[in-house]
């Protein structure tokens, strides 16, 4: 602690690959002097133990050295890798409390607690005194309409940078979790639309540049439509006449012929009249 507090602050430099590279060419050379200078050793048979672990090891530093390259194909995680990289992991940090030593844990007083709250509160009011005073304003249509835009530029954009990448197949789980994320979204949905827009009114003001551009709209739908009403004016579709077609044609022709006729009306009161006739019979 005390040998950090004497450093001053330093400039932290980016590791490039030229960097990288210098590293291990110091290493290798490092490695060919140790082995000059060592005498003659005893040979240790390769294990299968020690052929494996060469191969995890192997793996490991191709998958660290595809971290770091640019844009490339993406290649799927498989469980083989997975585990190989959990295995590292374990060995590395049983590796790493091997070579700590004993520390001596110190505890958190009521007196650290509170220094600590208050640096971050000088932290915040120094932030916000730093920012100046701005003026609101309002979010108008025309903003909306650029922000949209703005939007549709930025993901036509987003999709010519990316690259090729390599298709994986849709499996049966994948599609029950795709599935199961859908029905949690709507019922997330459901539930804020209930507490937040249910039940209450959108009020849109009626701006004269809204009903300008209502009406345009209108004689844009409306010379549309006799456009087409023209192109097709003159022409016919040809149905093909089946004994089911020819049966309604006749129905519907049978009842046009009563409706125009007034057989229909005459029915009715001859119907009614017989009506009557039973009643009277009934009660004579």
């Amino acid at each position: 602690v005390l040998y950090k507090e004497e450093l001053g602050t330093g400039t932290p430099l980016p590791v490039t690959p030229e960097v990288e590279r210098v590293k291990r060419n110091q290493e290798h050379i490092s490695s060919v002097l140790y082995k000059e200078s060592v005498g003659t050793g005893t040979p240790t048979p390769v294990t299968p133990e020690m052929e494996r672990v060469k191969r995890n090891q192997e793996i490991c530093s191709s998958v660290l050295y595809k971290e770091n390259v640019g844009k490339v194909t993406p290649t799927p995680i498989t469980p083989e890798m997975e585990r190989v990289k959990r295995n590292q992991e374990i060995i590395s940090s049983v590796l790493y409390k091997e070579n700590l030593g004993q520390a001596t844990p110190t505890p958190v007083t009521p007196e650290m607690e509170r220094v600590k709250r208050n640096q971050e509160q000088i932290s915040s009011v120094v932030y916000k005194e730093g920012l100046g005073k701005s003026t609101p304003t309002p979010v108008t249509p025309e903003m909306e309409r650029v922000k949209r835009n703005q939007e549709h530029i930025s993901s036509v954009l987003y999709k010519e940078h990316l690259a090729k990448g390599t298709p994986t197949p849709l499996t049966p789980e994948m599609e029950r979790a795709k599935r199961n994320q859908e029905n949690i979204s709507s019922v997330l949905y459901s539930d804020s639309f209930r507490k937040q827009v249910q039940g209450k009114a959108a009020y849109v003001l009626d701006t004269p540049e809204m009903r300008r551009v209502r009406e345009t709209q209108k004689h844009i739908s409306t010379v549309k439509y006799h456009e087409d009403f023209e192109k097709t004016k003159g022409s016919f579709t040809p149905v093909v006449t089946d004994p089911i077609t020819e049966r309604v044609k006749k129905n519907m022709q049978d009842f046009s012929d009563i409706s125009y006729r007034g057989i229909q009306r005459r029915v009715v009161e001859m119907e009614r009249k017989r009506v009557d006739q039973d009643q009277e019979t009934l009660t004579g």
